[in-house]
């Protein structure tokens, strides 16, 4: 004879790995779904793994509960950091989403999009040469007001050779070379 099978409870199959994640997301704790649904903890800790939620830790969630805008100002500060300054995700992780995939969701719930490897490295490449023409400009102005190449080689810690490059990429009017060795005195010949 074979055994009655267990009843299921209705409540099981209502709840989804979706809604728990919402719940949990907007605050609840672990220990309040399991209140609310009726299914055992491990069950609840289960779905919210299917459904892809990111855990928090205990102090996360007071902090979260202090200030339920947070998460709100978080997610903008992210978005922020990726669009106006071309930061990874990695980078946002380390900026307080505490990783790579909570930064995504985060920079995805603030409204942004997120970018290829591709994307993120034209994006830095497009600021160092901004940055780079703009300390061309720098050193073109000094120049023309009448410091030599070898002062501002000496001042921003580069080569004699990388300045002179970068007053060409700035178009500088060079002054005639000089001897920046020490004064000869031409009377006394050997």
């Amino acid at each position: 004879m074979n055994p009655e099978p267990p009843v299921t409870s209705d409540a099981s199959k209502v709840v989804t790995p979706e809604s728990l994640r919402q719940k949990y997301e907007s605050g609840a704790t672990v220990d309040e779904l399991v209140a609310a649904s009726g299914l055992s903890y491990g069950t609840v800790l289960n779905r919210l793994h299917e459904a892809g939620t990111e855990m928090r830790t205990s102090w996360q969630t007071r902090r979260m509960r202090q200030d339920p805008q947070a998460r709100q100002r978080l997610a903008a500060h992210l978005r922020a950091l990726y669009e106006q300054r071309g930061a990874t995700l990695t980078e946002l992780a380390t900026a307080g989403a505490g990783t790579r995939r909570a930064a995504r969701r985060l920079l995805i719930e603030a409204g942004g999009a997120v970018r290829t490897p591709q994307q993120t490295l034209r994006i830095r490449a497009a600021a160092r040469a901004a940055e780079r023409h703009k300390l061309a400009l720098t050193l073109r102005a000094r120049y023309e007001a009448g410091t030599t190449v070898p002062e501002l080689a000496e001042d921003c810690n580069y080569s004699m050779a990388t300045v002179y490059r970068l007053l060409h990429q700035a178009r500088t009017p060079m002054r005639p070379q000089h001897n920046h060795g020490p004064a000869r005195d031409m009377r006394k010949r050997p």
